[in-house]
């Protein structure tokens, strides 16, 4: 699942340039459509991998590491701050990013009394693997929760907010929410990922129905904005204006969508600044501290 703006020709698929990409795929589409939607599927669940900043390494030097297991050889790596008692919240990144991301919320959460865990997703930062998707996010916020035991919150930030949504709606049973830059309709990535590829509509529709085939569910599964109607659970979403990732439309929406949600609106913040933000990280720290 791409990052859904401003993609440059290396954001999409290296070595080969854009152009190159586009055009093998042109000519695979006319000659060869079911490698063509093949190709295009694991385009779409190949997430890059960036080094994490020497701010966040520092901090993940203070949690202490564990390996969750996902089902047979697949797993995650985990970090958890904190007491040995006490609630637990877990931050779950987003598409393209890693856990130690939202390390920032570590230091207000711990002084209040959580243990904290974060952890990266498959094929994300130290876990391994190569494939990825959001029933794979979704898959180990529920793992990480059996490890580390039932969460009283989940602060997560964009794919990171499907998933969590994904997994309460599944029966992960939490007490609050934080979301940051959430996705609307994640199905809209794959148009999106289209239009930098330049897909046709075929191949774009044959690569959705083998993403479906996969995980057995379909792409309406996946919708933030039917599955928000049904939620029970207190939400804070924090988006910015600015944030070209995933849009402030989106979030709006989210928020407007979930029963009782609080939307705060940021400016100039983006769609990754917003993490480490003092006062979007107090206002979350605030809101999921909340024991109901």
């Amino acid at each position: 699942m791409p990052r859904p703006a401003a993609a440059t020709p290396t954001d999409v698929a290296r070595p080969l340039t854009l152009t190159v990409m586009r055009g093998a795929l042109r000519l695979l589409s006319a000659t060869a459509p079911k490698v063509a939607s093949r190709v295009a599927a694991d385009l779409f669940m190949t997430p890059r991998r960036f080094p994490a900043p020497p701010r966040e390494r520092e901090i993940l030097a203070h949690g202490t590491p564990f390996t969750v297991r996902l089902g047979g050889a697949s797993e995650v790596r985990a970090w958890r701050f904190g007491g040995d008692v006490g609630p637990s919240i877990i931050l779950a990144h987003g598409w393209e990013g890693r856990g130690s991301q939202l390390t920032p919320f570590v230091a207000p959460l711990v002084e209040r009394g959580f243990r904290v865990v974060t952890f990266d997703a498959p094929g994300h930062g130290a876990s391994p693997g190569s494939r990825s998707s959001l029933p794979h996010f979704a898959w180990a916020i529920r793992a990480v929760a059996d490890a580390a035991g039932q969460p009283h919150a989940v602060i997560a930030h964009s794919l990171g907010c499907a998933a969590a949504t994904l997994a309460l709606r599944d029966g992960l049973a939490m007490n609050r929410l934080a979301f940051l830059a959430p996705p609307l309709n994640p199905v809209d990535y794959t148009a999106r990922f289209g239009d930098i590829l330049g897909l046709d509509d075929a191949t774009i529709q044959a690569m959705q129905t083998r993403i479906e085939e996969r995980f057995a569910r379909k792409w309406s599964d996946y919708s933030l904005a039917e599955t928000a109607r049904t939620m029970t659970t207190p939400l804070l979403v924090v988006h910015d204006r600015e944030d070209r990732d995933t849009y402030w439309s989106e979030g709006a929406a989210l928020a407007e969508a979930w029963p009782g949600a609080k939307l705060v609106t940021t400016e100039g913040l983006g769609h990754r600044r917003i993490l480490r933000e003092p006062a979007v990280v107090e206002d979350v720290a605030r809101f999921v501290s909340v024991m109901v």
